[in-house]
């Protein structure tokens, strides 16, 4: 998440009961659902495991819940489309601002 006051942390649990501490860098939109957008607090950037995890947001009972994407093609999808946002932020912060 974008924050003015440093990083946002989420520990989430998976189905085998193991908890897994994430950097949350961003919320989409995407076709019509929510994602978020993670990175491994707790893993070494080296471990061939590493990289982003993205993760739609579900609403069950009120609460909210992350569910994994399954489909390929859509994940592949949408982690484009989060690299296009962030190269567009990018180069909006590298241009001169306008007096």
């Amino acid at each position: 998440m974008e924050s003015d006051f440093g990083a946002d942390y989420v520990t989430i649990e998976d189905d085998d009961g193991n908890e897994f501490e994430l950097e949350h860098l961003s919320t989409l939109q995407f076709e019509g659902d929510e994602y978020m957008v993670f990175l491994p607090a707790d893993m070494d950037e080296d471990d061939p495991d590493y990289g982003f995890i993205i993760l739609r947001v579900e609403e069950v009972d009120g609460e909210e819940q992350f569910a994994s994407v399954d489909d390929d093609e859509k994940l592949q999808r949408i982690y484009d489309y989060y690299m296009e946002q962030v190269f567009a932020e990018e180069e909006d912060a590298s241009l001169p601002d306008e007096e």
